[in-house]
């Protein structure tokens, strides 16, 4: 009976210490936002951009995101750039001087609260707001094309502060 008792505790123990733990969640600022340090761009790897060695191609949305960022985030029912999202629109800036033959779209999205079509016109203000920045620091126009997403395409599923401060952004797409 002891022998019994003490392999199933040896069992309990296995299986905890094996168990996944949860990542914990976001900072949230007073302001229902997201903390610099939980607004890193969500990645997945595209097998389009990366050489057979697994190295990123230059150009590419992979390199985009891993030497830039792939976004800007808003406050709430903001469209225009914090310091932080002039930052990174900078950058971008920047990164898309160094490949001059890259086109880029920019997506505006919203969190899921407000109409379809309020949300669609607000996305459309993020949206604008990177492009007219970008122009403003050189970029040509004929480059960057936008798209409003509104509520349509949320980062992150849920309703709460932390899963709209991270619809409420703006990203941006190589051509």
């Amino acid at each position: 009976m002891g022998a019994r008792i003490i392999s199933l505790l040896a069992v309990l123990v296995i299986a905890v210490g094996c168990s996944k733990k949860e990542p914990e969640t976001g900072m949230i600022t007073a302001d229902g936002d997201l903390t610099a340090a939980d607004r890193a761009p969500i990645t997945t790897m595209d097998t389009a951009s990366s050489n057979v060695d697994g190295s990123v191609l230059p150009g590419s949305q992979q390199d985009l995101v891993v030497n830039v960022g792939d976004r800007v985030f808003f406050g709430y029912d903001q469209s225009d750039l914090t310091m932080e999202g002039r930052a990174a629109v900078e950058r971008l800036a920047q990164w898309l001087g160094s490949y001059g033959n890259v086109a880029l779209m920019v997506e505006g999205h919203a969190d899921e609260r407000g109409t379809r079509e309020y949300n669609l016109a607000l996305g459309e203000k993020r949206a604008m707001s990177v492009r007219n920045y970008l122009i403003a620091l050189g970029v040509s126009p004929s480059r960057i094309q936008t798209i409003s997403y509104g509520k349509e395409r949320p980062a992150v599923v849920g309703s709460g502060d932390t899963s709209w401060a991270q619809n409420r952004r703006g990203v941006f797409v190589v051509q």
